[in-house]
This record gives C-alpha cells, sequence and structure tokens, in this order.
C-alpha cells in the first residue's frame, strides 16, 4: 500500500480553519493505533518477573514469550498493505483493534505459558497492523500544507503509549501493595497490567466507525463520489474537486509497484542503498533500546532496587523517552538527519559505557542482590542519558531517512526490506537479553555500547544526508 502522490501544485493549499479541527479529530483517532503499538509493546515490561514465577520458568523460555509478539509484528506489518488496499483502511483499523481488545484478556487469563504466547503473537499482528496503516491513512487524508506536523502524530502516539503503559503498570502495582502477584479483585496485579488495554483497543474501535474511509481506496473502488465528499470536510469548500479527483487517479495510474528483483545489482547481491537502510535499522536495535523498554523494571529489580522504585523509573524513562522524541522532531528539518545521529551515536555509546561501568559493581544473588550507592545513581543517569540520546536521534531519523533516501522506484521494496531488518534485529535483542544478563550484565551493556561505537562510522562513510532534498533526487 503506498501514499497518494501529490503535483507540486498541491502543496500550498490550506484547509480552511473549520475544517482543520474535523481533520486533527481524524488523524487523532487514527493515531489511536500508534498509541496502542507503543502500549502493547511495552507493557509486558511491569509482568516479566511475576510471569516468571507464575510459570515458574528460566531465562529463555520468558525470553521467547516476550519476544513472541515481534513474531506477529512481523506478519501483521506484512499483510497490512494489501489487506488495506482490498478491503480499506478502516476495515484494517478494525481488525487491528479486534485484536488488540482479544490479545489484552487473553493475556490477562492465560492458562499455560504456550498460550500467553499465543495471545502476544496476536498482539503483535495488530502491532504490525497499526505500525503500517496509521501513517498511510494520515498521509492519504491529511490536507498537503498539513501532512508533516500532522504525520507526526503517529510517533507522539507510541511514545505515549509507552509512557501511558508504565505509569498504569505503577499505579497497578502501588495499589497491589508492591507486589506483582499481589490480588486485586481475584487477579494478580500483573494480569490487570496486560488485560487494562482492553480499554484504548475499544476505543480505537469505536473511534474508527467516526472516521471517513480514505479518498485513495474510495477512488480505486469507485466509489468517487464518496471520495469528494471526504476531499471536500477534509480540504474545505475552495478545492477544485475534480481536479482533485483527477490527480489522485492520475498519481494511482503512474506508481511504479517495486518488487524484491528491482532491489538486486549490488556486490553483496543488493543495491548498496538498500544495506544502508538494513543497516540502519539493525544499528538502531543493536544498541540495546528495547532492553530498556521491555525489560527495565526487572532490570532494575536485578540490581537491588525494590519492585516500586522499579516501575517508577520505566515510567521517568518513558518520560524522558517523550522529551527526546520532541527534541528531534524539532531539529531533524534544522540541523540535518546526520549530525542528529551523530550526536545520538556519540551520546549512546558514553551512557551505555557508564551504564556497563556501573553494573560491574554489582553484588549478590537471588533477592540479596546489591550496588553501591554511586554506581546504582550512575546506572540511573546513565539509562535515563541513553533512552534520551535515542529519543532525540535514532528514534527518530531512522524512519525519515528510510522515507527519504530510496529511489522512487524502489521505495516500496526497499522500506519493506530495512522494517523487516528490523523486526529481526529486535527479535535478536530481546530474546538474548535474559541469557545474557544471567551471564554477565555488565557484559550486556558492553555489547550494546560497542554497537553505539559502530555506528559512528557508519553514519560518517555510508549514511547519505537527505535534508532539503526532494524525493525525485534520491539516485
Amino acid at each position: 500500500m503506498t501514499t497518494t502522490a501529490q503535483p507540486p501544485q498541491t502543496e500550498g493549499r490550506k484547509a480552511r480553519p473549520e475544517h482543520l479541527g474535523h481533520v486533527i479529530f481524524i488523524t487523532a483517532a487514527a493515531a489511536m493505533g500508534g498509541f496502542l503499538f507503543g502500549y502493547d509493546s511495552s507493557v509486558i515490561n511491569g509482568a516479566v518477573e511475576a510471569i516468571r514465577a507464575r510459570f515458574g520458568v528460566g531465562s529463555e523460555a520468558l525470553a521467547q514469550v516476550i519476544a513472541a509478539a515481534l513474531i506477529g509484528c512481523a506478519l501483521g506489518a506484512a499483510i497490512a498493505g494489501r489487506l488495506a488496499d482490498r478491503i480499506g483502511r478502516i476495515r484494517v483499523m478494525q481488525i487491528a483493534a479486534a485484536l488488540f481488545t482479544v490479545s489484552a484478556l487473553g493475556s490477562a487469563v492465560p492458562f499455560a505459558l504456550w498460550d500467553l504466547a499465543l495471545w502476544r503473537v496476536l498482539g503483535g499482528v495488530a502491532i504490525g497492523m497499526a505500525s503500517v496503516i496509521g501513517p498511510a491513512y494520515i498521509a492519504e487524508v491529511a490536507p498537503p500544507a498539513y501532512r508533516g506536523r500532522l504525520a507526526s502524530f503517529q510517533q507522539a502516539a507510541i511514545v505515549i503509549g509507552i509512557a501511558v503503559s508504565q505509569l498504569v503498570n505503577w499505579g497497578v502495582l502501588t495499589a497491589a501493595d508492591g507486589e506483582q502477584r499481589g490480588e486485586l479483585a481475584g487477579f494478580e496485579a500483573w494480569q490487570w497490567m496486560l488485560g487494562v488495554m482492553v480499554v484504548p483497543a475499544v476505543l480505537y474501535g469505536v473511534l474508527s466507525f467516526a472516521i471517513p474511509e480514505s479518498p485513495r481506496f474510495l477512488i480505486s473502488a469507485g466509489r468517487t463520489d464518496e471520495a469528494r465528499k471526504v476531499l471536500a470536510d477534509v480540504e474545505g469548500g475552495a478545492v477544485d474537486l475534480d481536479t482533485r479527483v483527477g490527480e489522485i487517479e492520475t498519481a494511482m495510474r503512474s506508481e511504479h509497484k517495486s518488487t524484491f528483483k528491482d532491489l538486486l545489482g549490488g556486490r553483496a547481491g543488493l543495491l548498496p542503498i538498500v544495506w544502508i537502510g538494513i543497516g540502519l535499522s539493525v544499528f538502531q536495535q543493536l544498541v540495546g533500546i528495547n532492553v530498556i523498554f521491555y525489560y527495565s523494571s526487572s532490570l532494575w529489580q536485578s540490581v537491588g532496587i525494590d519492585p516500586s522504585s522499579s516501575f517508577f523509573y520505566s515510567f521517568t524513562t518513558s518520560i524522558i523517552n517523550i522529551i527526546g522524541t520532541v527534541i528531534a522532531m524539532v531539529f531533524v528539518d534544522r540541523l540535518g538527519r546526520k549530525p542528529l545521529a551523530l550526536i545520538g551515536s556519540v551520546g549512546m555509546a558514553v551512557s551505555l559505557g557508564a551504564a556497563a561501568w556501573a553494573f560491574s559493581y554489582k553484588t549478590g544473588s537471588g533477592t540479596h542482590i546489591s550496588m553501591p550507592d554511586l554506581q546504582g545513581t550512575v546506572a540511573l543517569f546513565a539509562a535515563h542519558a541513553f533512552v534520551l540520546f535515542f529519543a532525540l536521534s535514532w528514534g527518530v531519523v531512522v524512519w525519515v531517512l528510510l522515507g527519504e533516501m530510496f529511489p522512487n522506484r524502489i521505495r516500496a521494496a526497499a522500506l519493506g526490506v530495512a522494517a523487516s531488518a528490523q523486526w529481526v534485529a529486535n527479535w535478536l535483542i530481546t530474546v538474548s537479553f535474559p541469557s545474557l544478563s544471567d551471564w554477565n550484565l555488565s557484559g550486556a551493556y558492553v555489547i550494546y555500547t560497542v554497537f553505539a561505537l559502530l555506528s559512528v562510522p557508519f553514519i560518517l562513510k555510508w549514511v547519505p544526508e537527505t535534508k532539503g532534498k526532494a524525493l525525485e533526487e534520491m539516485g
């Protein structure tokens, strides 16, 4: 599924003020998928240790359950585009909302470990769908003059979803007197953590019935009159609707459907620019960012911090993530993509190295684990600094670069390969961390530090600067 290519003359159009509020509502409703993306991805953070105790599993089996969602993510992302072209963008949103709801209910009351993993996979399918359908729908509905700002709703919704999930986890734990397996209304605390997602999932489904179908899909389905009405609602009455419909039809006829064969031709099989895209995706994950979002509560508990404080620190890192994302959105067009990525790489390397040093002072085992006060403080500051530097750079810049740097003729296929590489790298980090942590927590962070350092020469030598360039200039 691709978004509508707009001729240059449409870029100056603006929605009338009375229409802009309607467009913002539509965009916010679609971005609820992004909120659930962030929420479902990180809510498991609060349940990790309780799941380990409830089912009596080791680190390897636990990691497989945590990472199971990523299998569904890859599947959902792979099928969302074609499904949306067949049945419409709104129907795909409704399917994703249903999957989020079922996954939340099933995850809250599993009767076995494999059962929990299955519900995690279903939730992952919904995440994958939301990761594709939200940005595409927003791009197709947003007036051209506001598209960039409205498109940022998706990323903002994701980081807010992450933060809210950690706030909910902290609130539930507090209500359960700090016990992850403490009972609340007949269920354990961790079950409430996973089950609360039903609320935003149902809201997402309800909102999907209140927003219009994409004009692009309506035109492709021969429902031109409906498309005209949607365009009039979102772009204002001054727009020549026949001209706009004609522009969309022309753009759709002229699109090149890129395939994997278009990516072949370089010395190493794929074109060099495709390898650069894969490298960006892989480095974004191999610095270990999702260790923070999936395991931070258990990470802090593993170095002697009590559960209530560990959940609070998980929430504060989520707030830092939001702040960093806003910084990136402000500076990505001012400083450029490469400078921001370099700042992030250096900052991540320093903060990860500091965390590795601090974790090397961990002593004891089981429930008798401790760290000296100085090293504990350094570890906390380093973890927050790492999230900040990631969020203000690689968290946003990678997606901007992937959307800009590929030539038009291969963009869709190249983006698909790069996104797949990202899910694979995400899975690798997620599934390996518990075992690495059991082996040597400091050593795990040394590995992440090395990848952050390696990303610096990668950016300097191979990554192109796309700031200020038209998409048509990417050769």
